[in-house]
C-alpha cells in the first residue's frame, strides 16, 4: 500500500520559519506530481503549492506566494514544504498529496489527488 508519511508540524511564533516533510516510494515520487494542502479547523482543504514530477515547475496559492517554497530530495523520495513569515492564518493541518495523472500539469484541486498523508498540526501563535 503505497503512503505519503508526514512529519514537521509544531508550534511556532508568528514570523517564525518550520519545515515539512512528505516521504513516499520511490514509484510514487518520481513519476507523479505532489501537492500539498491545508485545512484550517472547521474550514474546507485549500491548495497550498504543487511541484512537477521532475521537480523543473511548482505553483503557490497568491495567499503563500514567496513566503513558501516547495523542493524535492531525489534521495530521499521526499517533498519539502519550507515555510517562512508564518502569521496565525498559516494555522491548520497540512496534508501532502499524490496526483496520479501523468504529465506536467499542476493541479489545485484537492478533487484532483489520488493519495493522500495523514496530515500535520502546524500551529502559528501570535
Amino acid at each position: 500500500q503505497v503512503q505519503l508519511v508526514e512529519s514537521g508540524g509544531g508550534l511556532v511564533q508568528a514570523g517564525g520559519s518550520l519545515n515539512l516533510s512528505c516521504a513516499t516510494s520511490e514509484l510514487i515520487f518520481k513519476v507523479y506530481a505532489m501537492g500539498w494542502f491545508r485545512q484550517p479547523t472547521g474550514q474546507e482543504r485549500w491548495f497550498v503549492g504543487a511541484i512537477t514530477w521532475d521537480g523543473r515547475n511548482t505553483w503557490y496559492a497568491d495567499s503563500v506566494k514567496g513566503r513558501f517554497t516547495i523542493s524535492r530530495d531525489d534521495n530521499k523520495n521526499t517533498v519539502y514544504l519550507q515555510m517562512r513569515s508564518l502569521n496565525p492564518e498559516d494555522t491548520a493541518v497540512y496534508y501532502c498529496a499524490a496526483d496520479l495523472r501523468r504529465g506536467p500539469a499542476l493541479r489545485a484541486s484537492a478533487s484532483s489527488y489520488d493519495i493522500w498523508g495523514q496530515g500535520t498540526q502546524v500551529t502559528v501563535s501570535s
